[in-house]
């Protein structure tokens, strides 16, 4: 299979790959992501969630409950997951680090891989992307509106761009769009916060994606090389549209008011702008009241229901196609979302409910089916372990790797990778131990603005601690600077 030598170190971890994987072929990758998913699923412990397949799929191998990414916000979180970098090098918060600014992806190749799948491409994988897999809803570069060159987002990453528009024409019209074609950016001025009128699944965006997922793992079963296939699906993000199966389902359902459902007096609550730009059935106060929170969370799972049966669709395709012995699975969420709580609805700021979202890990001959993992694992850690699962022939990357592999966890010879997990938004830094989070924010010539939130008992702490317990502050903060001391090259 490999026709030049390796040191014996690396030789060594090529064995391994061999034995697990068989000698003719290296694992095939699914990175399935899924826009603003929190843990908000049946197999996270809420039962009035359905989301079947994905409790499945957790099932089969390692749902992971502490996991955070980097950056509360699409574009950044993803820029930390695909580069494999911290904010805290990088400082890219927006969501067009890959495009703009002094992180921005080189167009031209460079020695070492810029991104994971293009890392993947270079060791000889058949690399395709259908879906908001990087910032854009597609992998090209244009403004909501439509305006841009369409360049890739990542240049050298992919071999296809596969995303289909059907009748909404472009990449984000898809991610906007309602039954039909209409789109929130296609000039109309529609911005309907909730729409279920769509019979079939193939009647809306993400039907379609897993459309093309299934034809493209068919094609891809053919080849002779192993892929990387990035499945990048929509909902449960705004506007809320789904089938008319779906929000039956879920209307009645007795469904968890938000705890903590007042402003808390945070230095970091956010508005959540984008929310309160749609067109909502329902009288838009601050705080949305009880019965109208209640709507709009449905509406949510609505969501959540219809994109969990699009991921079963893949899953199934992958079964069918006797992939799944040579196919790891990651079901990846780009950050969590408020639904209520903090009277916040959305995810621009560095709480727990914001940070934390769904991660779910299948490795054949790695996990153990039905495990649960309570360690600490941040989003970039995903890359590196991706590369010491799939051990790819070329290894070389553009910058340092700021995370750690998670495989010890996965395969049972490890607890925990990190003593604290590190996020990133509006200045400050989110800093998350087993037990507790601070945020802390310094500004040039002025006292730090600290909290600090007690996480035990619930994921929604009002009562800032950070005075009672300073020697608390004090210690996370000294994990803070090891942490990113560690990442620095």
């Amino acid at each position: 299979m490999f026709s030049r030598p390796y040191p014996p170190l690396v030789a060594l971890s090529l064995l391994f790959a061999s034995t697990l994987w068989g000698a003719e072929k290296q694992p095939n990758v699914l990175l399935i992501a899924v826009d603003d998913l929190r843990t908000e699923l049946g197999c996270y412990g809420l039962p009035y969630v359905e989301s079947p397949r994905l409790d499945q799929l957790a099932s089969q191998g390692m749902l992971f409950r502490r996991h955070y990414v980097q950056v509360p916000t699409c574009g950044a979180s993803r820029f930390a997951l695909l580069t494999g970098r911290s904010p805290a090098q990088t400082n890219a918060l927006s969501n067009t680090a890959f495009y703009a600014g002094k992180n921005k992806l080189s167009a031209e190749p460079l020695a070492g891989a810029q991104t994971m799948p293009e890392l993947f491409r270079r060791s000889g994988y058949r690399t395709v992307c259908i879906g908001k897999i990087s910032h854009t809803a597609d992998g090209k570069v244009f403004e909501y509106d439509g305006r841009g060159d369409g360049r890739d987002e990542m240049p050298g990453a992919w071999d296809e761009l596969a995303t289909p528009y059907g009748p909404w024409k472009r990449g984000w019209g898809v991610f906007f769009g309602y039954e039909g074609g209409s789109h929130r950016e296609d000039g109309t001025g529609r911005k309907d916060l909730m729409e279920f009128t769509a019979t079939r699944d193939e009647d809306l965006p993400d039907g379609m994606l897993a459309a093309a997922a299934i034809k493209q793992l068919g094609e891809l079963k053919k080849r002779d090389e192993p892929f990387f296939l990035g499945v990048g699906f929509i909902k449960p993000h705004l506007p809320f549209v789904a089938t008319k199966q779906d929000w039956e389902a879920i209307s009645e359902e007795d469904v968890a008011p938000p705890s903590a459902p007042e402003k808390p007096q945070s230095a970091f609550w956010s508005s959540s702008g984008e929310f309160y730009k749609y067109d909502a059935p329902y009288e838009k106060t601050r705080p949305l009241a009880t019965a109208d929170a209640l709507t709009a969370k449905r509406a949510y799972l609505a969501c959540v229901r219809y994109v969990d049966r699009q991921i079963g669709k893949v899953l199934d395709a992958v079964d069918q196609l006797d992939l799944a012995d040579d196919t790891i699975v990651i079901v990846w969420g780009d950050h969590g979302w408020h639904l209520g709580e903090y009277a916040m609805w959305g995810k621009h700021a560095p709480y727990e409910r914001t940070l934390n979202s769904t991660l779910i890990v299948r490795v054949p001959g790695v996990t153990k089916p039905g495990t649960v993992s309570d360690a600490l694992v941040d989003s970039i850690d995903i890359y590196p372990t991706l590369v010491e699962l799939c051990q790819p022939s070329f290894t070389q990357t553009a910058q340092p790797l700021d995370g750690v592999s998670f495989k010890p966890i996965l395969s049972g010879e490890a607890e925990q990778v990190h003593d604290v997990s590190l996020s990133y938004w509006g200045g400050a830094t989110s800093v998350r131990s087993p037990t507790h989070r601070l945020i802390v924010k310094q500004a040039k010539g002025k006292q730090p603005t600290t909290e600090l939130y007690d996480l035990r008992a619930t994921v929604d702490p009002t009562e800032n601690l950070a005075a009672s317990q300073p020697e608390l502050v004090a210690e996370l903060l000294k994990q803070k600077e090891a942490r990113e001391k560690s990442s620095k090259p």
